[in-house]
This record gives C-alpha cells, sequence and structure tokens, in this order.
C-alpha cells in the first residue's frame, strides 16, 4: 500500500515554518514518504479567518518570537540574518511553489527551502515577482517562464484554491503538519510528528 504524503502547510513570513521545512523532507524520506508543499497566506488565515493581528504586532508576543526565532535558529545550527522588515508580502513566493506543484517535474523541496534561505538566512527581498524569479534562477529553473506564471490566472486562482481548502480543514498557522489525517501545530512538533508515523503512541 502507498504510504500518504506528509501535507507541509507554510507561510514563507514566518521563520518556524522555515526551520521546519529544514527537516520536514529528511524526515518524509526516512519513513518512505513524500512532501505536499502547501503554501498558506497568514494574513487570510490569521488576521481574515480568526480575526487575529500579526503576531509580531502584539504586545508582549511579537519581541518575545523575535527573540525566540533566533534562539531557534541557534537550536538547529541554521544562520539567522532576518529580512528587514520582518513582515512582508508572501504572496509571490507562494505562488512559485504553486506553480512547482502543477508542473510536476520541479524539486518542489529545493525551491521552497532557496527562497525561505534567502529571506531568513540570507535577509534578502522575496516579495517581489522579479526576486523570486531571482531565487528560481538560482537553482537552474528558468526565471523567465517563473515571474511569467506568477501571474498567470491558474497559479493565481490554485493559491486561492489552497488557502481556503486548508482553512477549511482547520489549518491557521505555519508550520501546520498534516500526517496521516493527523494534525500539528508548530515546527517543534516535528518529535510529536515523528513519533506519530512510527506509531509511538
Amino acid at each position: 500500500m502507498t504510504k500518504e504524503p506528509i501535507e507541509f502547510f507554510f507561510d514563507f513570513i514566518s521563520p518556524y515554518g522555515w526551520f521546519a521545512a529544514e527537516r520536514i523532507g529528511a524526515l518524509a524520506r526516512c519513513r518512505g514518504r513524500t512532501v505536499a508543499w502547501r503554501p498558506i497566506l497568514l494574513g487570510v488565515t490569521v488576521r481574515q479567518a480568526m480575526g487575529l493581528p500579526p503576531l509580531l504586532e502584539t504586545p508582549l508576543k511579537g519581541p518575545y518570537l523575535i527573540h525566540d526565532a533566533a534562539r531557534s535558529a541557534r537550536l538547529y545550527g541554521l544562520p539567522w540574518r532576518p529580512p528587514s522588515p520582518m513582515i512582508f508580502s508572501s504572496v509571490a513566493a507562494a505562488r512559485a511553489i504553486i506553480w512547482a506543484n502543477v508542473r510536476g517535474n520541479i524539486d518542489v523541496e529545493a525551491l521552497a527551502l532557496a527562497l525561505y534561505r534567502r529571506a531568513w538566512a540570507e535577509g534578502q527581498d522575496i516579495a517581489t515577482p522579479d526576486a523570486v524569479a531571482d531565487v528560481a534562477a538560482s537553482i537552474s529553473l528558468d526565471g523567465t517562464q517563473v515571474r511569467a506564471a506568477l501571474e498567470s490566472p491558474g497559479v493565481k486562482d490554485g493559491l486561492r484554491t489552497t488557502v481556503a481548502s486548508a482553512i477549511e480543514r482547520g489549518v491557521f498557522g505555519s508550520p501546520f503538519i498534516i500526517a496521516d489525517g493527523e494534525p500539528f501545530w508548530g515546527s517543534d512538533r516535528l518529535d510529536m510528528v515523528e513519533r506519530w508515523l512510527d506509531g509511538g503512541w
């Protein structure tokens, strides 16, 4: 029987999404699984669906998260050079993942990690279509083709559909993982995901 993919929901504005993205592929491969990369937009799930302000703009919690993200990067051995500002539009980057999923012959993990690293390890822009196309070109994809795809109606509709479907299934944060129907929220839940997949409890 073919094992179901691990569904990985993420937003590029979330450093915690990056921390989990760096690990989820290896976790899946060790168990004979694949990862279904599902971009979401926290501006829709958090602000519109839940009616909450962005975490970084929340009193007390915002400063803590900035401190904790830097600490978490050190824990995972990742370089930490966040973009400025730390809140940016992730729509273009999310559309690139939608395009890669539709193409079917693209290493989606490589593209997602390249985008994440450009933003959070190098402190560079991934908010504009040109910046996203540049990242795609850096991993030997056709940047011109990617740039055009970001404006295509099919890709735009694909992102809207993916976000709406995620909300319908109860997805609200980044990262959010669904493994064999079981939901897990947060990069610190990957150990639980592993145990769940291994039948640990």
